[in-house]
């Protein structure tokens, strides 16, 4: 095994992390997001002049923050996801007849599995 194939599927490694840890960011924020508005929105009911213009803008820099939380976390997946894509291009690259071998076996054994279910389906 080359130094490139470990060292890029150490990276893949870590990247898969950093996408799961954003995505359940990004979840976690959604849900923290509607929980506060819909606090700020049962606070504001009853609200008038003064009071509505600053729950106004407590909900204006709730919405902000979440949009900033999210696109951060958003700009983690891209940046792994691109850096997972560079890293598969050198494995394949470095590689090729591994990937067509792969490749060729997970499709005879697909086909033979597809063919056995027609034919079970066809009796």
């Amino acid at each position: 095994m080359s130094i490139l194939s470990h060292t890029a599927k150490k990276e893949v490694g870590i990247s898969k992390d950093k996408i799961h840890e954003a995505s359940t960011d990004i979840t976690n924020e959604f849900k923290n997001f509607v929980s506060d508005i819909e606090n700020l929105v049962k606070e504001t009911a009853s609200l008038t002049g003064d009071d509505l213009a600053q729950a106004k803008i407590k909900i204006n820099q709730r919405i902000n923050a979440a949009k900033h939380r999210i696109n951060s976390a958003g700009e983690t997946i891209l940046t792994q996801a691109r850096k997972t894509a560079a890293r598969t291009n050198e494995y394949v690259h470095e590689k090729p007849w591994a990937i067509i071998g792969t490749s060729a076996v997970v499709s005879f054994v697909l086909g033979m599995l597809l063919g056995h279910r027609d034919e079970s389906s066809a009796k």
